[in-house]
């Protein structure tokens, strides 16, 4: 069985081939925390397949949920598979598909109006027109760069990531909205959403943001971050046009398989569809 030695350099390295591949910043984020969390847990052993089965074990003794276990293998696998240490990949969990979505993890459009309100009476008109930017448009919160002064004038957005470039429209009302903010920052042109040091807003500014709105809003932490709004977007579209094909060109998925996991209903409402069947006299 090979053994192989795993050192910071090489994680670093992962990194650099994760940036010229083009992966998204949140991608890579997440691949190099995960890959570091086996690194700090080997604690200087060396790498074998008995000790990558043994990190999955370990994982899943933390009561990790399945799908997040599935999430920092395939960061290590893709780890293994840059160093050439193919031989010591793991599988993955086989995780039956869902068939509901978890209801302390879901967004109603109620909360995400409430939300609204708490910025608002906290004085954070740019996060509440933020929120309300990636929940008219399904936007990722990595996208916010693409809105810019001259999206809003035309009322389209070009989005490129992930080697995919696409057009995005913007509803009318938001750009009149966001044009008007735009001026009262004296933001001419470029990036709407800054710092007051004029950077681009980062993603986990945004996430800090929305989650100090919780108490205020009333609502549990884990139904706020900003993916959640994406996920309400795709709800309400879809209810809307019924078109599953549309909603993953607006939302930029190449796999509609991938657009339905944003289609889940709730518990409470896959309850209510079972009872509807009369099948219990």
């Amino acid at each position: 069985m090979n053994k192989y030695r795993l050192t910071e350099k090489q994680i670093n390295a992962y990194g650099r081939y994760l940036l010229a591949e083009e992966r998204s910043a949140g991608t890579m984020e997440k691949y190099l925390r995960d890959t570091r969390a086996f690194f700090y847990w080997m604690g200087g052993r060396t790498v074998t397949k008995d000790l990558a089965v043994e990190w999955k074990s370990h994982l899943l003794s933390k009561n990790y949920a399945p799908v997040t276990v599935n999430g920092m293998l395939s960061a290590l696998n893709g780890l293994f598979r840059f160093l050439g240490w193919e031989d010591c990949r793991v599988r993955f969990l086989k995780v039956q598909r869902k068939l509901f979505q978890d209801t302390r993890r879901e967004l109603t459009r109620g909360e995400y109006e409430r939300l609204l309100s708490a910025a608002k009476e906290k004085g954070r008109g740019r996060l509440e027109l933020l929120m309300e930017t990636i929940c008219a448009t399904g936007i990722r919160v990595s996208e916010v760069r693409y809105i810019t002064v001259e999206a809003a004038r035309s009322g389209r957005a070009q989005i490129s990531l992930k080697g995919k470039i696409r057009v995005i429209l913007l509803p009318r009302k938001l750009c009149r909205k966001l044009l008007d903010y735009a001026r009262k920052k004296k933001i001419l042109s470029g990036k709407i959403f800054l710092t007051r040091k004029g950077q681009e807003l980062g993603r986990r500014q945004i996430w800090a943001e929305m989650k100090r709105l919780c108490a205020a809003a009333g609502i549990a932490p884990s139904k706020v971050f900003p993916h959640n709004l994406r996920h309400l977007f795709a709800t309400l579209f879809y209810k809307a046009c019924k078109n599953i094909v549309q909603l993953a060109d607006v939302l930029g998925h190449s796999s509609i398989e991938t657009t339905r996991i944003y289609l889940l209903t709730s518990g409470t409402e896959h309850i209510r569809q079972m009872e509807r069947l009369g099948l219990v006299t």
